[in-house]
């Protein structure tokens, strides 16, 4: 297709220019030419077919016509064309011509595209859509064909999509909200198109909602003399049953949803006042991008996509102030060790260290500092000593900045940079804590509830699930009052632990119902890093702590924890030599929440097969630890006492 071409049907026929200039289209039969293969929408029009519509009574020569019209189209609308070479757009094809514009090309698959798409949107957007939609429309479809028989059906396609469209933004407008401006959409409307039952029903509900009571009575009055008058037929019953319930003034018809109003019409007004190119358009979407990744419904993997390609667009600008606010403003409380999209968060920390260098030397602290807390949470469960001083940095700065917001966003990377080794619980929990304090003072509600549950994990680290339940339950209120959906996932994950830990041998099954209940709350989250190979560790965990065989078959997927949790579950197949053969190469875990969990199960592997270099490891990696829970510090599961283990591990080393 030739670049930048675009065509306009909604309306009379036209196209224009990648600079959006009218492209000139000679005569009115070179104009019919056009409107006709774009009637057919991508079918083969025969050159007799063509004949027959352009011409009542057709020249001698029409068919030589017609090829001389599409040859001066052609140069027209693919100016780039080299001479005598084939069309791409305006296409010869088997006995006559097709126009291969794709839908977005031509205003009228544009509109239908909008209309399309507006469907399983929320009011206040969908009313963005369907007003953009509606904005292609410049006048009657083909109007300057009106009479053209070729022309009428598709004319009257459009045209009732079109209807359809003012009344689905009518409708959305009052879902928002907006009755006053509903209605002065729908008067008109209505006097045009008599008929339109649902145009009469969503013009008196805005009436009422406006509060015009008198009104809208009046307009249903009128919808039904018109009706009867003009088409000898009664309302239909949505109109009948308005009419009762606003006689009635039911409590159905005052719903509006004010906050949705709001959202429409600041989004209408910051499409009409800001540039589509300019920065803060760029900047300020990058505020939306953090809202979703904390509203749920998948909106955390949604805002992962839009934050790539925010960052991306501001690195191309060539501006490092711009490029560093825009990934600095990223500041989503991350609570999990495993990133659940590393390629993504590699190519964040790329860019925050190509930023950080591009910025001027001792200039920006507060924009480093977001920087380099950015660079510390998104390397989280890797062993980078550039994390853990970057995490370093980003405090210090924002200590002495004394601005809370970056505090809060430094202590989520110290956070997440504290798990060089194992027993580091009562270090998280002062972080935790101070984190809860600052965002209590300061009232920053998504870093409170990231404190809160730094705290819950740290206190059933040490199995004192009395106090972890109480940080679990402030996490639920909070969720509740800021709609945190995400946050109730780990407190429902907590609930299931706080069972298996505290539950006897017989409760077990109970404990995994729970489990099994909680991961089924982590489907569509957008959490994979924390959900894959989750609830068969949790299981192998709880079964562990029992003294019961681990669970698992030959297809059981248990994700990144595969090296430490296969062996066990083996073993309790009979698949001693394989076992075996697993633990001999087995890493160290990745620094993070589960670290102690996974070395006691290759710990009990290396038990059951008598391994004892990998049984020494474990000894050496889990002493800090011996008061702790094994995984309890990850809020989500446990394998039972620390101490435990290296009491098995001492006995079985002699």
């Amino acid at each position: 297709m030739a670049a930048g071409i675009t065509f306009g049907v909604l309306g009379p026929v036209v196209a224009w220019d990648a600079a959006g200039d009218l492209v000139a289209l000679k005569g009115p039969r070179h104009r019919a030419v056009l409107a006709r293969l774009l009637v057919d929408r991508g079918r083969v029009v025969p050159v007799a077919r063509l004949v027959e519509d352009l011409w009542a009574d057709p020249p001698e020569d029409a068919v030589g016509a017609v090829r001389t019209f599409v040859s001066a189209l052609r140069r027209a609308v693919e100016p780039d064309r080299p001479p005598r070479a084939p069309g791409r757009l305006l296409v010869t094809a088997g006995p006559g011509y097709v126009l291969r514009a794709d839908r977005d090309a031509v205003d009228a698959g544009r509109f239908e595209r909008m209309l399309g798409a507006a469907d399983a949107l929320p009011p206040g957007e969908a009313l963005l859509r369907l007003t953009a939609a509606l904005d292609c429309w410049r006048g009657p479809a083909y109007a300057d064909f009106a009479g053209e028989r070729w022309a009428g059906a598709e004319r009257a396609r459009l045209g009732e999509l079109r209807l359809h469209a003012v009344e689905r933004r009518g409708a959305a407008r009052l879902a928002v909200g907006q009755a006053a401006r509903a209605v002065a959409d729908l008067d008109g409307h209505v006097a045009e198109h008599p008929w339109r039952e649902e145009g009469w029903r969503l013009l008196a509900l805005g009436l009422y909602r406006d509060g015009r009571q008198g009104d809208a009575l009046a307009v249903l009055r009128r919808a039904r003399r018109l009706l009867v008058e003009r088409l000898g037929v009664d309302p239909g019953p949505a109109l009948r049953r308005l009419e009762a319930d606003i006689l009635a003034q039911d409590d159905r018809l005052g719903a509006t949803d004010p906050a949705g109003r709001v959202w429409a019409e600041v989004a209408a007004e910051y499409d009409r006042t800001l540039a589509p190119g300019s920065r803060a358009r760029l900047a300020s979407s990058v505020g939306l991008a953090r809202d979703l990744a904390v509203g749920g419904g998948g909106g955390l993997a949604a805002a992962r996509r839009h934050r790539a390609a925010t960052i991306e667009a501001a690195e191309e600008l060539g501006d490092p102030e711009l490029t560093a606010r825009v990934i600095g403003a990223y500041d989503v409380p991350a609570i999990w060790t495993r990133v659940d999209d590393p390629e993504h968060a590699a190519h964040v920390v790329a860019a925050a260290e190509r930023t950080l260098r591009a910025l001027p030397t001792g200039a920006h602290e507060a924009a480093r500092a977001r920087l380099s807390a950015t660079i510390a949470v998104e390397s989280r469960g890797t062993r980078s000593p550039r994390a853990a001083r970057a995490a370093r940095e980003a405090a210090e700065l924002a200590r002495r900045l004394d601005d809370p917001a970056l505090s809060a966003f430094a202590l989520n990377g110290v956070y997440m940079q504290s798990f060089e080794r194992a027993g580091l619980s009562p270090r998280r929990e002062r972080i935790g804590a101070e984190l809860t304090e600052l965002a209590e003072r300061h009232g920053l509600f998504t870093y409170l509830v990231l404190g809160r549950l730094i705290r819950m994990q740290g206190r059933a680290a040490l199995a004192d699930f009395a106090a972890a339940e109480e940080h679990a339950l402030a996490v639920d209120r909070l969720a509740d009052r800021h709609e945190l959906p995400v946050a109730k996932v780990f407190t429902r994950w907590f609930r299931a632990l706080r069972l298996a830990a505290t539950g006897s041998a017989a409760k077990a099954d109970e404990a995994e119902a729970a489990y099994r209940d909680a991961a089924g709350r982590l489907s569509g989250v957008g959490m994979p890093g924390l959900e894959h190979g989750l609830l068969p560790l949790a299981l192998s965990c709880l079964r562990l702590r029992h003294g019961r065989p681990a669970p698992g078959d030959e297809d059981t997927d248990w994700g990144p924890h595969e090296p430490w949790a296969g062996p066990p579950a083996l073993l309790a197949r009979g698949a001693r030599d394989e076992a075996a053969e697993r633990l001999r190469d087995v890493p160290d875990p990745p620094p993070g929440l589960l670290f102690e969990a996974l070395w006691c199960l290759a710990a009990r592997a290396a038990i059951g097969v008598g391994d004892r270099a990998v049984m020494t490891r474990a000894v050496t990696a889990l002493t800090p630890a011996a008061a702790e829970e094994a995984g309890a510090t990850s809020g989500l599961l446990t394998a039972g006492p620390v101490a435990g283990h290296l009491r098995d591990l001492a006995d079985a080393l002699g």
